[in-house]
């Protein structure tokens, strides 16, 4: 044991105490120090209830708020996810109900489309028939125009005629006699000849041949062509050089028209038939002068001209219509066709678009739902970890067919 050293207060003096002092003082020294840990330890025991109850009282004060937080928090936010949801599927129907609507519009309109189609189908025959009556109603005018412009050239020129007919008896008797004197097979030739280059200059881009002599046939043969050099039909001409018209010739040149192959045969000739005075048919045969020949050539390729295309149009098609095979071919129906295509496209990936935006809504939505469950599951968790089950924070019923995968 260490010595103990008392000093003296008055002289300073420093000196060892005896046993009997220092027992005395150490068992006075330990109640001392006993009783002030005693003292320590109440004091301590104090303090530290008086903490508990402060923290259990903290604890259930912050228990309290965070429970009515987290209560107005998740209500809050389910009645907006609520809300979204509710907006959402609104938007959603308002829109399947807009494409409802779009497709019902585009049924109706392709229905009518077929009937508008049908509807023109039998506007084609008429029309078509219509044209037929029109052609040849403008071939008879044509003609009667020229058969009345004809009548008064020969009016006016029987006219000067016969105001000069006295003084012309003479010469032209002395030309009849010089012409008789002439070779008729001569003049015949000359006029075929005539006739040839008329055509091969009024028509260049035809063909006009000769048909040999001695060989059964026509004079001459035009071939007609088109201006794709395409060849469309035949015209077969009897150029005729004579006092009197016989009507023999209709029926050899018809004959010859088979056998060619012609599609039409026109009479060139000096003596019209005794029934004709100018330019006309007779049994299928055309006749006209040699200064008619030009005119009548024109008209007849013409015709030939359209009948070469009305068959073509016929061939392309079948048995369809040329007006409507033209319009079902021409550029008009396809822009429009293509049109309907393309606003035919533009509803279908619109729609397409739509579900496909919807799906991806529903599946964000799906996904902040499942978030929002977990988010509150954890958040019960903490609650009950702290306040016990006393506390419902369940979002759903225990028989709610929602489940977080």
């Amino acid at each position: 044991m260490a010595s103990f050293i008392i000093n003296c207060p008055n002289c300073h003096h420093q000196f060892e105490p005896g046993d009997s002092i220092r027992e005395e003082v150490e068992k006075e020294l330990r109640g001392k120090v006993i009783e002030w840990q005693k003292k320590k330890d109440e004091e301590f025991r104090q303090k530290e209830q008086e903490a508990a109850r402060q923290l259990e009282t903290e604890k259930k004060r912050l228990r309290d708020e965070l429970q009515d937080s987290l209560r107005k928090t998740i209500t809050a936010d389910f009645e907006n996810q609520l809300k979204m949801l509710q907006l959402a599927d609104a938007d959603k129907e308002e829109k399947l109900k807009e494409a409802r609507k779009k497709e019902l519009d585009f049924l109706q309109k392709e229905q009518a489309l077929k009937a508008k189609e049908e509807e023109l189908e039998l506007s084609v025959q008429r029309r078509l028939l219509e044209a037929r009556e029109q052609l040849k109603e403008q071939l008879v005018k044509e003609e009667a125009e020229k058969m009345s412009l004809k009548e008064q050239e020969y009016q006016l020129q029987l006219k000067e005629l016969e105001k000069k007919l006295e003084d012309q008896k003479k010469l032209a008797e002395e030309m009849r006699r010089k012409s008789e004197q002439g070779s008729m097979q001569l003049q015949g030739e000359v006029q075929e000849l005539m006739l040839e280059e008329l055509l091969e200059a009024a028509f260049p881009f035809d063909k006009v041949e000769e048909v040999g002599k001695g060989v059964r046939g026509a004079d001459c043969i035009q071939t007609v062509r088109n201006q794709f050099g395409n060849e469309c039909g035949r015209i077969i001409y009897e150029s005729k050089r004579t006092k009197d018209f016989a009507n023999e010739w209709i029926e050899k040149l018809k004959a010859d028209m088979r056998n060619q192959g012609a599609d039409v045969a026109v009479i060139v000739t000096q003596a019209l038939p005794k029934d004709m005075d100018r330019f006309g048919e007779k049994d299928g045969v055309y006749i006209c002068t040699f200064a008619e020949v030009r005119s009548v050539a024109l008209l007849l390729r013409n015709a030939i001209l359209r009948i070469a295309d009305a068959k073509k149009s016929q061939d392309n098609k079948g048995d369809k219509m040329v007006m409507l095979y033209d319009y079902l071919t021409s550029g008009e129906f396809g822009e429009q066709w293509k049109a309907i295509r393309e606003g035919f496209m533009s509803i279908r990936q619109g729609i397409q678009k739509e579900r496909d935006a919807m799906e991806k809504l529903w599946k964000a939505r799906e996904k902040q739902l499942e978030k929002v469950l977990l988010n509150a599951a954890h958040i019960q968790g903490s609650v009950e970890g702290i306040a016990g089950s006393d506390v419902d924070l369940n979002l759903l019923d225990d028989n709610d067919s929602l489940l977080l995968e």
